[in-house]
C-alpha cells in the first residue's frame, strides 16, 4: 500500500494580555483546512489566565478575540480541548456558546 502525503499549510494567531512588561492571559487559535469542506475550521489552544489575574474576565476577553478572528476568516467552526480536571474553563466555554461535543485522544510524545 502507498500512502500519499501533501504539505498543508496552517495559520496561528496568538491572543495575549500584558500587564507591567508581564504576560498575564493567552490564547492560540489556528486555523487549518482539509478536503471535506470549502472552509478552514479553528483551533483553541493554550488559553490561560496568571493566578493573578483570574476572575477579572480576560480569559473571555481572550477567548472572544479568537472566536472573533476565527469568524471574520471564515471558519465554518472551532474546536476547544481541555482537561476533564479544568470545570471552570468548561463553564467559560460553555458560557461563551460552545457544546460539550465528544472526547479528545491524545498521543504524547
Amino acid at each position: 500500500m502507498d500512502i500519499m502525503k501533501d504539505a498543508i499549510k496552517a495559520e496561528g494567531v496568538r491572543f495575549s494580555v500584558v500587564r507591567e512588561g508581564r504576560e498575564v492571559a493567552r490564547a492560540y487559535v489556528y486555523l487549518m483546512s482539509n478536503n471535506l469542506h470549502d472552509h478552514s475550521f479553528a483551533l483553541l489552544e493554550d488559553v490561560f489566565v496568571d493566578e493573578s489575574a483570574r476572575g477579572e474576565g480576560l480569559g473571555t476577553a481572550v477567548v472572544r478575540a479568537a472566536i472573533a478572528e476565527a469568524q471574520a476568516r471564515g471558519c465554518y467552526k472551532m474546536i476547544a480541548t481541555s482537561r476533564y480536571a479544568r470545570p471552570k474553563v468548561h463553564e467559560l466555554y460553555s458560557r461563551l456558546g460552545f457544546a460539550d461535543h465528544g472526547k479528545e485522544f491524545r498521543l504524547n510524545f
